[in-house]
């Protein structure tokens, strides 16, 4: 059922667990030197749907969805066996199907071959009869699970700005707002900037595994959580949430007559709204709330080395120059305002990694990190490819086996 989440195949059969995730990039470690860049491909190819969603002129919603298919069909697949170019143009020409923004399979493929060009991926199909050959292969490889819940229906309804704030009632239809709705008490009440913040960090979430792993409910509120920490109004307001409540449990009226006149006088004063009860009072795990936040931090921590503008030469030259400049604000600063990472503008670059934290430009032993670059995760992704293509060509038993099972079907059809 698509309005139940706990009777839909995205909790049944599309929450998996890290071992899942452990075994499904299995092959892919064996052609990479370093486990750290297969993380930098999900920052890769989330970005890629995302351009191209854009240039489709796709909601973000549906972009969310092409992302969800895209790791689902990589659970089950490897990158050194396939295409993720044509894959991640499926993706968005499915998702834009499942999510009722149909879009023509020849918009799609013109504007991927546009897309795909500029990082040098000459060899995409013209041809819009693969890419609907993709579609089919695709949605095998999904089970026909098109249903995907999103934690910004989650967030939307948490803070009160949701379905039913926006639903007019139609002429006849009995008023049943406060029996199927709700009254809206227990929502949380935020600012309108720091309700995008908490969309942003969803959006960001997008570019790791975390949709794989948690319910979207959990992301949202973990959204909410890093919001009430990153954003500074909501910080302010936690603050003095905080010293309030140590106030009250501090103060002791020996007097009734006092207590009463305290009391009233509490009343006209406007207490700020209490986001620590507010958060304790969700039946939720706040541990695997916790967890959530913390792989989101650690996933702002990568994508600091993460260089969307420069090519291979240029990441050379930054890690050269960083290992000069280590320790200076002002590079950090520079290369915030350029906009390297192209981030959702959730949180500064380098805020959520404390102190203490490694930056991206050095590592606690002092030599510099590395930065990666989109042209260089391409050329990660064609030697992939190549050297597994190499192996199965040669194994060790002397017999070709086929590259994927794409190719599987096509030999048994011929």
């Amino acid at each position: 059922m698509a309005t139940d989440f706990w009777s839909s195949s995205h909790y049944k059969r599309w929450i998996v667990d890290r071992a899942t995730l452990r075994q499904a990039r299995s092959d892919d470690l064996q052609y990479v030197d370093n486990p750290e860049h297969l993380a930098f491909l999900n920052i890769f190819t989330a970005n890629l749907i995302s351009r191209l969603g854009k240039k489709l002129s796709l909601r973000q919603r549906v972009v969310a969805t092409a992302t969800v298919f895209f790791r689902r069909f990589y659970v089950k697949n490897s990158y050194c066996e396939t295409d993720p170019f044509i894959v991640a143009a499926a993706c968005c020409y499915v998702a834009a199907k499942a999510e009722e923004s149909p879009v023509h399979i020849k918009n799609v493929v013109s504007e991927a071959r546009a897309l795909f060009s500029e990082y040098g991926i000459k060899t995409f199909p013209s041809d819009n009869s693969k890419l609907a050959e993709m579609e089919f292969y695709l949605v095998d490889e999904l089970e026909c699970d098109l249903t995907v819940f999103h934690p910004y229906r989650t967030l939307t309804t948490l803070v009160g700005k949701g379905a039913h704030a926006a639903s007019q009632a139609e002429a006849g239809e009995a008023e049943d707002s406060p029996r199927y709705w709700g009254t809206g008490e227990g929502k949380l009440e935020l600012s309108e900037p720091a309700i995008q913040t908490a969309w942003f960090i969803i959006n960001d979430t997008y570019r790791s595994e975390l949709c794989l792993l948690y319910p979207p409910h959990l992301i949202a509120i973990a959204a909410i959580y890093l919001t009430l920490v990153f954003n500074a109004n909501t910080r302010a307001t936690l603050q003095a949430s905080t010293s309030a409540t140590a106030a009250q449990h501090s103060q002791s009226d020996p007097a009734r007559r006092s207590s009463r006149s305290s009391s009233s006088s509490s009343k006209k004063q406007a207490q700020p709204p209490d986001l620590i009860g507010w958060m304790a009072g969700l039946n939720v795990s706040m541990s695997l709330v916790a967890t959530i936040a913390q792989e989101m931090i650690a996933l702002y921590a990568l994508w600091d080395r993460y260089n969307e503008d420069g090519g291979p030469d240029q990441a050379r030259a930054a890690a050269a120059m960083a290992a000069s400049l280590r320790g200076a604000q002002s590079h950090r600063g520079a290369r915030t305002a350029k906009g390297s990472s192209t981030r959702s503008g959730s949180v500064p670059s380098g805020s959520g990694t404390g102190s203490n934290a490694e930056t991206p430009e050095s590592k606690d032993d002092g030599t510099p990190s590395e930065v990666v670059t989109p042209m260089f995760l391409v050329q990660l992704l064609l030697r992939m490819r190549e050297a597994r293509m190499a192996d199965l060509a040669h194994p060790a038993s002397g017999r070709p086996v086929a590259i994927n099972k794409m190719l599987e079907r096509t030999q048994a059809a011929g």
